[in-house]
């Protein structure tokens, strides 16, 4: 009996005790986002109007057979799942608050319960999958009140695999509930999403995710400064579950108190200081200091993408401050460099600013594609110092209209002694003295075919780098009606077609057209065949257009289309090449030649 004794006693050792045991090394370690794993409707941080929701038809009976939670990634649809089951299945429910305490919270809250099957999307996507589902439906839950089927990333699921599902999810055993999450709800079919109740999971904001992070720190025994929980919130993008683990691997970095250095040192970003630093370089046009900056970042083991990223922050921080002021609580940089955040705005107009995020933005894009990631860096970097302060499009039509070659210097290069007005245009003396240093009129040419190879070259020396290479590009040009200009390009030069049609590129061709001759052009473009154009080549002087030209001669020489153009300002939009060849071709048909009208043209009968 002895000997049995001692039999049992080894056989059936404390779990419990040993895993509460220091230093054993059977006790396993359980990362953040699964202890701290919300277990109430109220622990869902950032998502109230879920909550709400679910906890209402809860206390009013009315839960779905269905319900789809789809949001980005870690932001509690799993979590909500789970609550949700644990509120249909306590001991005392159906309840919105589950006591947490009863066998069927302890095995839903781990994942273990045998009526609450968790199912992967992903690795369970085929129709077969769906038919044991199918036919284990129709069986009792075991123990619980309901059978909960909890299917993640359901947009996984085959086509085959969802219409198999569709007509148990319509009608399911009244003992049945289906719960869907999906980081991808455009992927379920619509058949689907009609049968189920859908509940969109926001991203968590900034100042839950540093409440959230906060309360860890303390539980955990630990201490970590503001800026550290900062970045740690602002590196989670929205993501609870992001957030906890990359604070679970910082805690684990060592020490007892978590600084923002050591943030800096583990995910190779910038210090904000470097960040400032870079961005005054650009702002100042200075490239070579910009690129001396980025060489010490990338020295400091700093990773391009983490500072690009940094930068882009940067720029959508000065335009919101240029945009709604300094008191928007939605900045990304601290309180320390709030006030030169402030200066640089002023420095840049709005639009440059816009134009230097479209940059750091388009390089983003580029490096995940490219083998060479500084490379792609460095042309942003210089390409942002050589920015212009650029003014917006109304402002370059008033100056336009005031017959001005250009508009008020950049920022950058006028005086610092207040030179706009708040609305951005000029004032009177500077207006004045603008006409002082520079030849500020335009001499303008006039819109006729004589002159137009001399408005053409005129285009070419105004039109900037990029618009000049598409514009050389045209295989002719012509006037094509009183204030009209059609530029045609070649079937191999589609691209530069293309570049025209943009309204922004259109706009400013015909800006520079309407300067050059004094009164508002505008420009169309054509595409036509390779083989019109002389001996396969693509330049002005190779076009026959003095085909066109003569028969746009002679349609304007109908009364009606001349009153319509004199009165209406109408123009010829579009011309088929046989236009009057037919009548030409064709006999006079009871009408004398002399009958003919004063145009010169013979009418038939039929006229």
């Amino acid at each position: 009996m002895a000997r049995k004794k001692t039999a049992e006693v080894v056989e059936t050792p404390s779990v419990a005790d040993a895993a509460l045991a220091v230093g054993d090394a059977s006790a396993e370690y359980t990362v953040l986002a699964r202890r701290y794993r919300p277990q109430q409707f109220a622990d869902l941080a950032g998502q109230e109007p879920v909550a709400q929701a679910l906890t209402n038809a809860l206390k009013s009976n009315r839960v779905a057979h269905a319900y789809l939670f789809t949001g980005a990634r870690g932001v509690g649809k799993t979590s909500a799942a789970r609550i949700l089951a644990k509120a249909l299945n306590c001991d005392n429910g159906p309840t919105s608050t589950p006591c947490d305490q009863c066998p069927n919270c302890k095995a839903i809250a781990v994942g273990e319960d045998i009526d609450v099957l968790e199912i992967d999307g992903a690795s369970n996507r085929g129709i077969d999958e769906i038919r044991d589902l199918r036919a284990n439906v129709q069986y009792r839950p075991q123990r619980s009140r309901y059978k909960v089927y909890i299917i993640d990333e359901v947009h996984m699921l085959t086509t085959q695999a969802f219409n198999a599902l569709l007509k148990t999810l319509e009608e399911p055993p009244p003992h049945v509930k289906f719960i869907f999450a999906t980081t991808e709800a455009n992927k379920i079919p619509i058949t689907i999403l009609s049968r189920c109740q859908r509940f969109d999971f926001a991203g968590i904001g900034m100042s839950q995710l540093r409440e959230r992070l906060k309360q860890i720190v303390s539980s955990e025994g630990m201490a970590a400064d503001d800026e550290a929980i900062d970045l740690v919130a602002r590196r989670a993008g929205g993501s609870m579950r992001d957030a906890q683990s990359l604070l679970d691997q910082l805690l684990s970095f060592g020490g007892d108190r978590l600084t923002a250095e050591r943030v800096h040192q583990l995910l190779g970003t910038a210090h904000e200081d470097r960040v400032v630093e870079l961005a005054a370089a650009l702002i100042a046009k200075d490239a070579a200091k910009a690129l001396e900056a980025l060489e010490q970042s990338v020295e400091r083991g700093q990773q391009l993408g983490e500072l690009l990223d940094q930068l882009i922050e940067y720029w959508r921080d000065l335009m919101i401050v240029q945009a709604a002021g300094p008191d928007v609580p939605t900045l990304s940089v601290t309180g320390a460099h709030r006030g030169e955040l402030q200066k640089q705005a002023k420095a840049w107009s709005p639009d440059a600013i816009l134009a230097g995020l479209d940059i750091l933005v388009s390089a983003k894009s580029r490096m995940r594609f490219t083998s060479h990631p500084r490379v792609i860096l460095e042309m942003a970097l210089v390409r942002m110092a050589r920015l212009e302060n650029l003014a917006a499009l109304s402002q370059l039509v008033q100056w336009v209209q005031e017959g001005q070659v250009a508009g008020p210097r950049s920022a950058a290069s006028a005086p610092a002694s207040g030179r706009q007005t708040p609305g951005g245009s000029t004032t009177s003396a500077e207006k004045k003295k603008l006409t002082d240093d520079s030849p500020a009129r335009v001499q303008t040419i006039d819109f006729t075919e004589e002159n137009l190879p001399q408005i053409w070259q005129q285009v070419l020396l105004q039109g900037g780098l990029m618009l000049a290479s598409d514009i050389k590009r045209a295989a002719g040009y012509a006037i094509f009606g009183p204030n009209s200009l059609v530029v045609r390009f070649a079937a191999k030069y589609n691209h530069a077609n293309s570049e025209l049609l943009e309204p922004a590129r259109r706009a400013a061709l015909e800006g520079i057209l309407t300067r050059i001759v004094g009164k508002p052009i505008q420009v169309r473009t054509e595409a036509i065949s390779d083989t019109a154009v002389n001996g396969g080549t693509s330049s002005a002087s190779d076009l026959p257009v003095n085909r066109t030209r003569k028969m746009r001669t002679e349609i304007m020489q109908f009364p009606l289309l001349q009153k319509a153009s004199q009165q209406m300002g109408a123009q010829i939009v579009a011309m088929d090449d046989d236009f009057g060849t037919a009548a030409r071709r064709s006999e006079p048909v009871g009408v004398a030649a002399d009958e003919a009208d004063d145009t010169g043209e013979v009418l038939t009968e039929d006229e």
